[in-house]
Protein backbone atom coordinates (compact mmCIF):
# COMPACT_ATOMS: atom_id res chain seq x y z
CA UNK A 1 0.00 0.00 0.00
CA UNK A 2 1.25 3.47 -0.92
CA UNK A 3 -0.94 5.41 1.51
CA UNK A 4 -4.26 7.22 1.86
CA UNK A 5 -4.89 10.82 0.85
CA UNK A 6 -7.66 12.85 2.49
CA UNK A 7 -10.39 14.65 0.56
CA UNK A 8 -9.14 18.01 1.81
CA UNK A 9 -5.64 17.33 0.48
CA UNK A 10 -6.98 16.37 -2.95
CA UNK A 11 -9.19 19.48 -3.01
CA UNK A 12 -6.20 21.64 -2.04
CA UNK A 13 -4.07 20.09 -4.80
CA UNK A 14 -6.75 20.93 -7.35
CA UNK A 15 -6.46 24.57 -6.30
CA UNK A 16 -2.69 24.88 -6.04
CA UNK A 17 -1.66 22.57 -8.91
CA UNK A 18 -2.78 22.66 -12.52
CA UNK A 19 -6.53 21.91 -12.56
CA UNK A 20 -7.45 18.47 -13.88
CA UNK A 21 -10.95 19.39 -15.01
CA UNK A 22 -13.51 22.15 -14.63
CA UNK A 23 -15.70 22.21 -11.52
CA UNK A 24 -14.22 19.01 -10.12
CA UNK A 25 -15.15 18.36 -6.47
CA UNK A 26 -13.51 15.36 -4.74
CA UNK A 27 -15.91 13.29 -2.63
CA UNK A 28 -13.81 10.53 -1.12
CA UNK A 29 -10.44 9.95 0.49
CA UNK A 30 -8.30 7.70 -1.71
CA UNK A 31 -6.13 4.71 -0.80
CA UNK A 32 -3.51 3.74 -3.39
CA UNK A 33 -1.67 0.49 -4.03
CA UNK A 34 1.14 -0.54 -6.34
CA UNK A 35 0.58 -3.85 -8.12
CA UNK A 36 3.22 -5.78 -10.02
CA UNK A 37 2.18 -8.17 -12.77
CA UNK A 38 3.45 -9.98 -15.85
CA UNK A 39 3.04 -8.64 -19.36
CA UNK A 40 5.06 -8.62 -22.61
CA UNK A 41 7.60 -6.26 -24.13
CA UNK A 42 8.07 -5.19 -27.75
CA UNK A 43 9.60 -8.57 -28.64
CA UNK A 44 6.88 -10.59 -26.96
CA UNK A 45 9.08 -11.52 -24.00
CA UNK A 46 7.50 -11.76 -20.56
CA UNK A 47 8.42 -8.91 -18.22
CA UNK A 48 7.38 -7.79 -14.75
CA UNK A 49 5.51 -4.48 -14.92
CA UNK A 50 3.68 -2.30 -12.41
CA UNK A 51 0.67 -0.06 -12.08
CA UNK A 52 -1.33 2.03 -9.65
CA UNK A 53 -4.71 1.09 -8.17
CA UNK A 54 -6.50 3.99 -6.43
CA UNK A 55 -9.59 3.20 -4.37
CA UNK A 56 -12.26 5.64 -3.14
CA UNK A 57 -12.79 5.11 0.57
CA UNK A 58 -16.51 4.37 0.71
CA UNK A 59 -18.66 2.61 3.29
CA UNK A 60 -17.86 -1.11 3.77
CA UNK A 61 -19.34 -3.18 0.94
CA UNK A 62 -20.08 -0.19 -1.30
CA UNK A 63 -19.39 -0.86 -4.97
CA UNK A 64 -17.71 1.33 -7.59
CA UNK A 65 -17.27 1.39 -11.36
CA UNK A 66 -13.76 0.69 -12.69
CA UNK A 67 -11.97 3.36 -14.75
CA UNK A 68 -8.78 2.30 -16.51
CA UNK A 69 -6.78 5.48 -17.05
CA UNK A 70 -3.85 5.28 -19.47
CA UNK A 71 -1.39 8.13 -18.90
CA UNK A 72 -0.03 10.42 -21.58
CA UNK A 73 3.57 10.42 -22.78
CA UNK A 74 6.00 10.59 -19.87
CA UNK A 75 9.75 11.00 -20.01
CA UNK A 76 10.74 10.54 -16.37
CA UNK A 77 10.22 7.40 -14.36
CA UNK A 78 9.35 9.41 -11.24
CA UNK A 79 6.17 10.57 -13.02
CA UNK A 80 4.84 7.05 -13.66
CA UNK A 81 1.55 6.56 -11.79
CA UNK A 82 2.76 4.03 -9.19
CA UNK A 83 5.79 6.26 -8.46
CA UNK A 84 3.66 9.37 -8.10
CA UNK A 85 0.55 8.56 -6.05
CA UNK A 86 0.22 12.14 -4.78
CA UNK A 87 -2.88 14.26 -4.29
CA UNK A 88 -2.63 15.82 -7.77
CA UNK A 89 -2.03 12.54 -9.67
CA UNK A 90 -4.83 12.01 -12.20
CA UNK A 91 -5.59 8.47 -10.99
CA UNK A 92 -5.93 9.69 -7.39
CA UNK A 93 -8.14 12.65 -8.33
CA UNK A 94 -10.41 10.48 -10.50
CA UNK A 95 -10.70 7.92 -7.68
CA UNK A 96 -11.84 10.71 -5.35
CA UNK A 97 -14.92 11.05 -7.57
CA UNK A 98 -15.96 7.46 -6.81
CA UNK A 99 -14.18 5.32 -9.43
CA UNK A 100 -11.82 2.45 -8.79
CA UNK A 101 -8.98 3.74 -10.97
CA UNK A 102 -6.38 1.52 -12.62
CA UNK A 103 -3.33 3.25 -14.09
CA UNK A 104 -0.68 1.01 -15.68
CA UNK A 105 2.86 2.41 -15.64
CA UNK A 106 3.63 0.76 -19.05
CA UNK A 107 6.71 -1.29 -19.89
CA UNK A 108 9.83 0.83 -19.41
CA UNK A 109 8.54 2.54 -16.27
CA UNK A 110 8.18 1.49 -12.66
CA UNK A 111 9.05 -2.18 -12.08
CA UNK A 112 10.19 -2.55 -15.71
CA UNK A 113 12.39 0.54 -15.87
CA UNK A 114 15.42 -0.08 -18.09
CA UNK A 115 13.49 -2.13 -20.62
CA UNK A 116 12.82 0.00 -23.74
CA UNK A 117 9.35 1.52 -23.65
CA UNK A 118 7.45 0.12 -26.71
CA UNK A 119 6.28 3.52 -27.91
CA UNK A 120 3.52 3.41 -30.56
CA UNK A 121 3.77 -0.37 -30.89
CA UNK A 122 0.25 -1.66 -30.58
CA UNK A 123 0.62 -5.19 -29.18
CA UNK A 124 2.79 -4.41 -26.12
CA UNK A 125 0.86 -1.17 -25.52
CA UNK A 126 -2.39 -3.13 -25.39
CA UNK A 127 -0.90 -5.94 -23.31
CA UNK A 128 0.32 -3.60 -20.57
CA UNK A 129 -3.26 -2.39 -20.06
CA UNK A 130 -5.18 -5.65 -20.61
CA UNK A 131 -2.85 -7.66 -18.38
CA UNK A 132 -3.17 -4.99 -15.69
CA UNK A 133 -6.97 -5.20 -15.91
CA UNK A 134 -6.67 -8.93 -15.22
CA UNK A 135 -4.13 -8.53 -12.42
CA UNK A 136 -6.22 -5.82 -10.74
CA UNK A 137 -9.38 -7.95 -10.97
CA UNK A 138 -7.55 -10.84 -9.28
CA UNK A 139 -6.23 -8.50 -6.60
CA UNK A 140 -9.68 -7.02 -5.95
CA UNK A 141 -11.05 -10.50 -5.38
CA UNK A 142 -8.32 -11.26 -2.86
CA UNK A 143 -8.68 -7.89 -1.13
CA UNK A 144 -12.49 -7.98 -1.05
CA UNK A 145 -12.77 -4.76 -3.08
CA UNK A 146 -16.17 -4.70 -4.79
CA UNK A 147 -16.73 -3.27 -8.26
CA UNK A 148 -20.17 -2.82 -9.76
CA UNK A 149 -19.54 -4.62 -13.05
CA UNK A 150 -18.86 -1.47 -15.09
CA UNK A 151 -15.56 -0.80 -16.84
CA UNK A 152 -14.48 2.34 -18.74
CA UNK A 153 -11.25 3.02 -20.64
CA UNK A 154 -9.76 6.47 -21.12
CA UNK A 155 -6.51 8.30 -21.80
CA UNK A 156 -5.03 11.32 -23.55
CA UNK A 157 -2.15 11.59 -26.04
CA UNK A 158 -0.13 8.36 -25.78
CA UNK A 159 -2.79 7.34 -23.25
CA UNK A 160 -5.42 7.74 -25.96
CA UNK A 161 -3.37 5.52 -28.25
CA UNK A 162 -2.87 2.86 -25.57
CA UNK A 163 -6.58 3.02 -24.73
CA UNK A 164 -7.50 2.38 -28.36
CA UNK A 165 -4.95 -0.44 -28.66
CA UNK A 166 -6.32 -2.07 -25.52
CA UNK A 167 -9.94 -1.75 -26.69
CA UNK A 168 -9.10 -3.34 -30.04
CA UNK A 169 -7.22 -6.17 -28.33
CA UNK A 170 -10.08 -6.82 -25.91
CA UNK A 171 -12.54 -7.05 -28.77
CA UNK A 172 -10.30 -9.17 -31.00
CA UNK A 173 -9.67 -11.71 -28.24
CA UNK A 174 -13.24 -11.83 -26.94
CA UNK A 175 -11.84 -11.00 -23.50
CA UNK A 176 -13.99 -11.51 -20.42
CA UNK A 177 -13.37 -7.82 -19.63
CA UNK A 178 -15.63 -6.94 -22.58
CA UNK A 179 -18.63 -8.03 -20.53
CA UNK A 180 -17.97 -5.10 -18.21
CA UNK A 181 -16.75 -2.52 -20.74
CA UNK A 182 -19.33 0.22 -21.30
CA UNK A 183 -17.57 3.09 -23.07
CA UNK A 184 -14.13 4.16 -24.33
CA UNK A 185 -13.08 7.84 -24.33
CA UNK A 186 -9.69 8.46 -25.98
CA UNK A 187 -8.28 11.95 -26.47
CA UNK A 188 -5.73 13.31 -28.97
CA UNK A 189 -4.07 9.98 -29.63
CA UNK A 190 -1.76 9.08 -32.55
CA UNK A 191 -4.06 6.18 -33.53
CA UNK A 192 -3.18 6.56 -37.21
CA UNK A 193 0.59 6.47 -36.82
CA UNK A 194 1.24 7.06 -40.53
CA UNK A 195 -0.85 10.27 -40.48
CA UNK A 196 0.80 11.31 -37.20
CA UNK A 197 4.32 10.86 -38.52
CA UNK A 198 3.45 12.54 -41.83
CA UNK A 199 2.25 15.51 -39.76
CA UNK A 200 5.48 15.59 -37.75
CA UNK A 201 7.53 15.52 -40.96
CA UNK A 202 5.56 18.53 -42.21
CA UNK A 203 6.37 20.25 -38.90
CA UNK A 204 10.07 19.52 -39.38
CA UNK A 205 9.85 20.83 -42.97
CA UNK A 206 8.31 24.08 -41.73
CA UNK A 207 10.80 24.56 -38.89
CA UNK A 208 13.90 23.38 -40.78
CA UNK A 209 13.63 24.76 -44.34
CA UNK A 210 17.08 23.51 -45.39
CA UNK A 211 16.42 19.90 -44.57
CA UNK A 212 12.75 20.40 -45.48
CA UNK A 213 13.73 21.08 -49.08
CA UNK A 214 15.32 17.62 -49.21
CA UNK A 215 12.31 15.73 -47.82
CA UNK A 216 9.82 14.31 -50.26
CA UNK A 217 7.04 12.43 -48.39
CA UNK A 218 6.70 8.89 -49.63
CA UNK A 219 10.34 8.81 -50.74
CA UNK A 220 12.07 9.00 -47.37
CA UNK A 221 13.99 5.78 -48.01
CA UNK A 222 15.88 7.51 -50.81
CA UNK A 223 17.34 10.19 -48.55
CA UNK A 224 21.11 10.12 -48.11
CA UNK A 225 22.48 8.74 -44.84
CA UNK A 226 23.27 12.17 -43.40
CA UNK A 227 19.80 13.55 -44.15
CA UNK A 228 18.16 10.35 -42.85
CA UNK A 229 20.15 10.66 -39.63
CA UNK A 230 19.25 14.33 -39.17
CA UNK A 231 15.55 13.76 -39.92
CA UNK A 232 15.49 10.88 -37.44
CA UNK A 233 17.10 13.13 -34.82
CA UNK A 234 14.57 15.91 -35.44
CA UNK A 235 11.61 13.52 -35.32
CA UNK A 236 12.89 12.02 -32.08
CA UNK A 237 13.33 15.50 -30.61
CA UNK A 238 9.74 16.31 -31.57
CA UNK A 239 8.55 13.21 -29.72
CA UNK A 240 11.02 12.68 -26.88
CA UNK A 241 12.96 15.43 -25.05
CA UNK A 242 16.66 15.09 -24.46
CA UNK A 243 16.35 14.90 -20.65
CA UNK A 244 14.22 11.72 -20.65
CA UNK A 245 15.50 9.17 -18.11
CA UNK A 246 13.61 6.23 -19.58
CA UNK A 247 14.58 4.31 -22.72
CA UNK A 248 12.28 4.49 -25.74
CA UNK A 249 12.01 1.77 -28.38
CA UNK A 250 12.00 3.81 -31.59
CA UNK A 251 11.79 1.07 -34.21
CA UNK A 252 8.56 2.60 -35.54
CA UNK A 253 10.52 5.70 -36.59
CA UNK A 254 13.05 3.59 -38.47
CA UNK A 255 10.25 1.74 -40.26
CA UNK A 256 8.59 5.05 -41.10
CA UNK A 257 11.83 6.44 -42.52
CA UNK A 258 12.13 3.27 -44.61
CA UNK A 259 8.65 4.04 -46.05
CA UNK A 260 7.50 0.70 -44.61
CA UNK A 261 3.80 1.57 -44.72
CA UNK A 262 2.83 -2.08 -44.22
CA UNK A 263 4.76 -2.35 -40.95
CA UNK A 264 3.27 0.86 -39.59
CA UNK A 265 -0.24 -0.35 -40.47
CA UNK A 266 0.27 -3.80 -38.93
CA UNK A 267 2.33 -3.10 -35.83
CA UNK A 268 1.68 0.54 -34.91
CA UNK A 269 -1.62 2.02 -36.13
CA UNK A 270 -4.80 1.21 -34.18
CA UNK A 271 -7.42 3.24 -36.08
CA UNK A 272 -8.76 0.99 -38.83
CA UNK A 273 -11.23 -1.46 -37.25
CA UNK A 274 -14.89 -1.59 -36.21
CA UNK A 275 -15.63 -1.19 -32.48
CA UNK A 276 -18.78 -2.73 -31.03
CA UNK A 277 -19.03 -0.29 -28.11
CA UNK A 278 -19.22 3.53 -27.92
CA UNK A 279 -15.93 5.29 -28.70
CA UNK A 280 -15.93 9.03 -27.96
CA UNK A 281 -12.95 10.69 -29.63
CA UNK A 282 -11.75 14.18 -28.64
CA UNK A 283 -9.08 16.33 -30.29
CA UNK A 284 -8.00 19.93 -30.82
CA UNK A 285 -7.63 21.24 -34.37
CA UNK A 286 -4.54 23.28 -33.46
CA UNK A 287 -2.67 20.27 -32.08
CA UNK A 288 0.88 20.19 -33.47
CA UNK A 289 2.10 17.36 -31.22
CA UNK A 290 -0.47 14.82 -32.44
CA UNK A 291 -2.13 16.05 -35.64
CA UNK A 292 -5.94 16.32 -35.64
CA UNK A 293 -5.77 14.23 -38.83
CA UNK A 294 -5.11 11.16 -36.66
CA UNK A 295 -8.55 11.39 -35.02
CA UNK A 296 -10.29 12.43 -38.24
CA UNK A 297 -8.77 9.42 -40.01
CA UNK A 298 -9.89 7.15 -37.15
CA UNK A 299 -13.48 8.40 -37.30
CA UNK A 300 -13.54 7.95 -41.07
CA UNK A 301 -12.03 4.46 -41.01
CA UNK A 302 -14.36 3.20 -38.28
CA UNK A 303 -17.46 4.61 -39.90
CA UNK A 304 -16.44 3.13 -43.26
CA UNK A 305 -16.33 -0.23 -41.49
CA UNK A 306 -19.90 0.27 -40.30
CA UNK A 307 -19.44 1.64 -36.76
CA UNK A 308 -21.99 4.42 -37.42
CA UNK A 309 -22.95 6.50 -34.39
CA UNK A 310 -20.95 4.28 -32.04
CA UNK A 311 -17.99 6.48 -32.89
CA UNK A 312 -17.95 10.27 -32.58
CA UNK A 313 -15.30 13.01 -32.68
CA UNK A 314 -15.69 16.13 -30.53
CA UNK A 315 -13.48 19.16 -31.15
CA UNK A 316 -11.68 20.80 -28.25
CA UNK A 317 -12.91 24.38 -27.82
CA UNK A 318 -9.82 25.82 -26.14
CA UNK A 319 -8.17 28.83 -27.78
CA UNK A 320 -5.79 27.81 -29.18
CA UNK A 321 -6.87 24.17 -29.30
CA UNK A 322 -3.32 22.85 -28.88
CA UNK A 323 -2.18 19.57 -27.35
CA UNK A 324 -1.48 20.84 -23.82
CA UNK A 325 -4.32 23.39 -23.85
CA UNK A 326 -6.85 20.60 -24.47
CA UNK A 327 -5.90 18.34 -21.54
CA UNK A 328 -8.27 19.96 -19.05
CA UNK A 329 -11.13 20.22 -21.57
CA UNK A 330 -10.59 16.53 -22.37
CA UNK A 331 -10.91 15.40 -18.74
CA UNK A 332 -14.04 17.53 -18.40
CA UNK A 333 -15.42 16.02 -21.62
CA UNK A 334 -14.53 12.47 -20.54
CA UNK A 335 -16.24 12.80 -17.16
CA UNK A 336 -19.27 14.30 -18.88
CA UNK A 337 -19.47 11.32 -21.24
CA UNK A 338 -19.24 8.85 -18.37
CA UNK A 339 -21.69 10.70 -16.09
CA UNK A 340 -24.96 9.36 -17.59
CA UNK A 341 -23.63 5.79 -17.66
CA UNK A 342 -21.43 5.33 -14.58
CA UNK A 343 -23.31 4.10 -11.52
CA UNK A 344 -22.53 3.89 -7.80
CA UNK A 345 -20.26 6.94 -7.69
Amino acid sequence: MLGTIAVADIAAALVTEEPLAQDMVPRYAVASYRLEYLTTDADGKEVRASGLVSLPQKAPGAKSPVLSYQHGTLFRDADAPSNNAVASEAAVVLASLGYIVLAPDYVGFGASRGIPHPYLLSAPSAAATVDFLTAARTWRGQANVADNGQLFLTGYSEGGYVTMAAHRALQASGSAHLQQLRMVVPGAGPYDVQATMDGLVELVRAEQPVIGALIDPGFLRYLGDNVQHELRRLLLRALIPGDADVVYDTRFIDRFLADDVGYIAEFSSVHDWKPNLPVRLFHGRDDSSVPYASSASTLRAMQQRGAGDLVSLTDCRAQPAGHIQCVVPFITFMLGQLAPVAQDL
